[in-house]
């Protein structure tokens, strides 16, 4: 198994920013009409962000993969790093991965995630899938939740408080 990347020395303010960056990134995903999660791919060593997505299910091409977690992976992979292999790269995203997710950073061999929001019902890690520590499989690396939390649970509540409202708006509209 590979050496597994020392997150706790990294510290709280360079992952502040670089969640604020993810952030961003979710920002754009709203702006877009798309649920606002953003992730962003840091090189552990020189602390390079290397690659930025946001949630792409919505948009063109219609991808129900196309999660910020995965279309990051995909844009470190393909332009970066030129291997399938993310072992010296840290995955940010504003909201706690799903399953599918953890496990593509599983198969992609991350150093390591770090997220924002907790997702009750949809998170990986809430839902009990500790994928990343799972012995079984043949990679395992640090995970570190509620990062800058507030601040990114706030963008997804703010935009599913506008978009129920806008629904109930469209609702009278239609019984009028």
């Amino acid at each position: 198994m590979e050496k597994m990347v020392m997150m706790e020395k990294i510290e709280l303010r360079e992952h502040i920013l670089r969640m604020q960056a993810a952030l961003v990134q979710a920002k754009i995903a709203e702006e877009k009409g798309e649920v606002p999660i953003g992730a962003v791919m840091v090189e552990v060593n020189s602390g390079e962000m290397v690659a930025h997505a946001f949630n792409r299910r919505r948009l063109p091409p219609f991808d129900p993969c196309g999660h910020a977690e995965i279309l990051a992976m995909r844009e470190s992979c393909e332009k970066v790093v030129h291997d399938w292999r993310l072992n010296s790269y840290l995955l940010y995203v504003t909201l706690e991965p799903c399953p599918m997710c953890l496990a593509a950073m599983v198969q992609a061999r991350v150093g390591g995630l770090i997220f924002g929001a907790y997702d009750k019902k949809g998170g990986a890690l809430s839902l009990g899938y500790a994928l990343h520590r799972d012995s079984r499989l043949n990679h395992r690396f640090p995970v570190l939740g509620g990062i800058y939390e507030l601040e990114c649970a706030g963008v997804l509540r703010d935009f599913f408080k506008k978009r129920r409202s806008m629904d109930s708006f469209h609702m009278e509209i239609l019984r009028s």
